[in-house]
C-alpha cells in the first residue's frame, strides 16, 4: 500500500476516471446506478492503491513519478479540475503518460470487467454485456505434475525444456518418444477447463503474462502472452498459417539450412496434423461478416482462417476462447504435444521460474529453479531448451550471461493496430468465433510491409481501460453502446525492433518506440484503411487506440478524419502485441543471433532455442504454426546429438 499521502492523490485519480454521476434523464434503475457507482461507491479506488505495489519495477517508478507530479493538491481539486490536470500531466511525456494510462486502465478494466463472488459484474446489465454463458465443468485435474517439498530439491533429466507452450511441448514430446529422459519447467500454474470461467479479467489474472498488464518502456506498446501450462496455445484464438515462402528463403539465406524447402514443409504437415488444423468448423460471427462487408466494399479479399479446432466445437461459446475453452474443443498443448510427451514419460513440475542455466567449460550442466516461491531446485541436464517465450526467453539467458550480445535484441512483435466501429445494430462481438477470417490483400503496400486484417475479441475491461479518455461521462456513455462495437485490428509485419532487458526486479521488461519510418507509415496505413472499411460497411461512429480520441461520426468530413489520423503524432499512437518474437533469434552469425540454424546456443553447446523467441524476424502472419514447425525442426536435431 502506498504512502497515506500517495494513497489519497491515486484515489483521487481513480475517481476522475470512473466518478459518480447523474444519470441521464429518464433512465432506469440499472442504468442510474451504473453512473451513480463510481471507482469510491464501489471501492475501486482501494483496490487500486492497493496494487499499485505488486506491478513491475518499470511501472511502480512510472506511477511514483506521477503522483509526485500531481501532488498533494490534486486530492482536494474538482473533478472538471482534476480530468484537466490528468489530461495536461499525460501530455508533458510519454513517461509520465503511461502512469496515467496504467491507473486508467487498472481503474475502468475494474469497473466493468471485475467480478464478485458469483462471477459477475453490476455494471453488465447497463452495458448489455451477458457474462458468462455456462458454468466450468467438473474436469479433474489428471495431469500428472511432479510435487516437490519445500526446502531444497535435486532432480536429473537427459533434457529439461523451460516452457510449455507451442515450442517447449513439441521438443519434450519429441525427446520422450526418441527414449530420453525430460523434465518440463513451467513457470506457471496448471489450469483445465473446470477454470475457465468465461471471464477476461479472471483469465488474464490467472493465464497471461503479468497478468495481461505488461507495457513496453514507452507505454506505446501493451504485450499480451500466455503464462499457463500449455502456454499461449491455452489462451489465444487458434489462428493457423503457414510461413510465407519469401521469409524461408531469407530465413534460410540468414543460416536456417533447408528452410526454403521440403523438410520444412514435413514439419509443417506434421503439426498440421496433429493439432488438427481445418477450415470446416470455422464460422464466421456477425463482427467478421461486417468486416468481410467492409473489405468486399473496397474491393479486397478474404479467405476463411484455418484453426486448430475440433470438428464438433461449439462456435456460440467461441468468444470466451481467450479465457480458455471449456469445451475442451482448442486443440492446445495439454490436448497434444504436452500429453504425448507425459505418456512418453515426461515429467512436469509447475512453479518452476528459473534462475540460471548452469554452465561449466562452455557446456550446460543443469539449471536452478525456485518453485512456487518455497523450493529451490537444482537440475542436472545434458540439454537445456529455454522456450519461456520471447519475452522471458531472453530473460533467462540474460540471467545466466549466456547467448552473445544479440540476446534480447531484435524483438519483433507484430503491432496491432486497432479501430472500433459503432453500428446502428447489435453486432455484440464477443458472440461466436474471435478469429474467422483474414485479408492479406495489404501485406505489401508500404516499402514491401504491411498488415494483415483480422477481426479481434471484444471484452468491456479492454475497451473501457484503453479506449480514449475524455472525461468520466463521456467514457460511460460509449461504454453503454459496447453491444454495438465492431472490433478489427491491422496487425502489422515489423520493420523496425525493440529490446528486451532486465529491469531493476531482475524481471523481463520490453522497451518499443514506433521509432521506425517504415512502421511509422504501416501503422497511418492501417488505421485509415480499417477506418475506411468500418464507413464502407455502415459503421455511425468510428474510434481507435491512440491516447487521444481519433474519433468520427457519421455526418461529419471523412477525408478530413483520414487526414487527422494519418497526421496524429507518433507518440499519440498505441499499438498491442500477441506475437513476441526474434529475441533470441537463429542465424549463422554469432554477432547478430543467439544460437545456429538448428537451435543450438552459439556460445554453449547443449543450450537450445525452442520457440517464437528462434525466429530470425516477424513471419507476417500468426506465427504458432512456425513456432510449432521450427520446434520440430529443432527437436530433431537435438535428438540426433545422442
Amino acid at each position: 500500500m502506498p504512502e497515506v499521502q500517495d494513497q489519497a492523490i491515486i484515489q483521487a485519480v481513480c475517481d476522475t476516471f470512473a466518478p459518480s454521476l447523474d444519470a441521464p434523464s429518464g433512465a432506469d434503475d440499472v442504468t442510474i446506478a451504473f453512473y451513480r457507482d463510481g471507482a469510491k461507491a464501489r471501492g475501486i479506488d482501494v483496490a487500486v492503491a492497493s496494487a499499485v505495489g505488486s506491478l513491475d519495477a518499470l511501472t511502480r517508478g512510472v506511477v511514483a513519478e506521477l503522483l509526485e507530479r500531481l501532488g498533494p493538491s490534486f486530492a482536494s481539486a474538482d473533478l472538471e479540475t482534476r480530468t484537466a490536470t490528468l489530461l495536461a500531466v499525460a501530455d508533458e511525456s510519454m513517461r509520465l503518460r503511461l502512469g496515467v494510462r496504467q491507473l486508467k486502465a487498472m481503474t475502468l478494466a475494474t469497473l466493468v470487467g471485475a467480478v464478485d463472488a458469483t462471477g459477475t459484474n453490476p455494471t453488465w446489465p447497463a452495458l448489455g454485456y451477458p457474462g458468462p454463458a455456462t458454468p466450468p465443468p467438473n474436469k479433474p485435474k489428471d495431469f500428472p505434475l511432479v510435487e516437490l517439498p519445500a526446502g531444497p530439491a535435486t532432480l536429473a533429466a537427459d533434457v529439461v525444456v523451460i516452457g510449455s507452450g507451442a515450442g517447449g511441448a513439441i521438443v519434450a514430446a519429441r525427446a520422450a518418444q526418441a527414449g530420453l529422459s525430460v523434465l518440463v519447467l513451467e513457470a506457471a500454474q496448471y489450469r483445465n477447463e473446470a477454470d475457465f470461467r468465461q471471464i477476461d479479467s479472471l483469465g488474464a489474472a490467472t493465464m497471461f503474462l503479468r497478468g495481461g498488464s505488461l507495457w513496453s518502456s514507452s507505454g506505446q506498446m501493451g504485450v499480451l502472452a500466455g503464462a499457463t501450462l500449455g502456454g499461449g496455445t491455452v489462451i489465444n484464438s487458434m489462428v493457423c498459417l503457414r510461413t510465407p515462402q519469401h521469409i524461408r528463403e531469407l530465413w534460410a539465406s540468414y543460416g536456417l539450412e533447408g528452410l526454403d524447402g521440403p523438410d520444412f514443409d514435413k514439419f509443417t504437415d506434421m503439426v498440421w496434423d496433429r493439432i488438427g488444423v481445418n477450415t470446416d468448423a470455422t464460422q464466421y460471427n456477425a463482427n467478421t461478416r461486417a468486416m468481410i462487408t467492409g473489405l468486399a466494399s473496397l474491393g479486397l479479399r478474404h479467405e476463411r482462417l484455418p484453426r486448430n479446432a475440433a470438428l464438433d466445437d461449439d462456435a456460440t461459446m467461441c468468444g470466451y476462447c481467450n479465457a480458455g475453452c471449456q469445451q475442451g474443443k482448442k486443440r492446445s498443448t495439454l490436448h497434444t504435444y504436452l500429453q504425448d510427451a507425459v505418456d512418453a514419460g515426461a515429467r512436469v513440475v509447475v512453479g518452476a521460474h528459473v534462475d540460471k542455466i548452469v554452465t561449466a567449460d562452455g557446456r550446460v550442466t543443469g539449471v536452478l529453479a525456485t518453485v512456487n516461491g518455497s523450493t529451490s531446485l537444482t537440475v542436472s541436464a545434458e540439454h537445456v531448451v529455454v522456450a519461456a517465450g520471447g519475452i522471458e526467453s531472453p530473460a533467462v539467458l540474460l540471467r545466466s550471461g549466456i547467448g552473445g550480445p544479440a540476446v534480447g535484441k531484435n524483438l519483433t512483435l507484430h503491432p496491432a493496430w486497432i479501430v472500433t466501429g459503432v453500428y446502428e445494430e447489435p453486432v455484440e462481438a464477443w458472440h461466436g468465433q474471435i478469429q474467422s477470417a483474414v485479408s492479406f490483400d495489404l501485406t505489401q503496400v508500404v516499402d514491401g510491409g504491411g498488415f494483415l486484417v483480422e477481426s479481434l475479441a471484444l471484452n468491456p475491461g479492454t475497451w473501457a481501460g484503453q479506449s480514449p479518455f475524455t472525461d468520466g461521462r463521456t467514457t460511460r456513455d460509449q461504454l453503454r453502446k459496447l453491444p454495438y462495437f465492431a472490433t478489427w485490428h491491422g496487425v502489422s509485419h515489423d520493420h523496425g525492433s525493440g529490446e528486451v532487458y532486465l529491469d531493476a526486479d531482475g524481471r523481463a521488461a520490453v522497451h518499443w518506440n514506433l521509432d521506425d519510418d517504415v512502421d511509422h507509415r504501416i501503422a497511418v496505413r492501417a488505421h485509415t484503411e480499417l477506418a475506411r472499411m468500418h464507413r464502407e460497411a455502415g459503421a455511425t461512429e468510428i474510434f481507435t487506440f491512440h491516447w487521444s480520441d481519433q474519433r468520427w461520426r457519421r455526418g461529419e468530413d471523412f477525408d478530413a478524419y483520414l487526414e487527422q489520423l494519418a497526421g496524429s503524432p507518433i507518440d499519440d499512437h498505441t499499438a498491442f502485441s500477441a506475437h513476441q518474437m526474434g529475441s533470441c533469434r537463429l542465424g549463422a552469425d554469432p554477432a547478430t543471433s543467439v544460437a545456429d540454424g538448428w537451435g543450438q546456443l552459439h556460445d554453449v553447446k547443449g543450450v537450445w532455442i525452442g520457440d517464437a523467441s528462434a525466429l530470425p524476424t516477424a513471419p507476417g502472419v500468426n506465427p504458432m504454426i512456425t513456432v510449432m514447425a521450427l520446434a520440430e525442426r529443432t527437436a530433431s536435431a537435438l535428438v540426433k546429438t545422442f
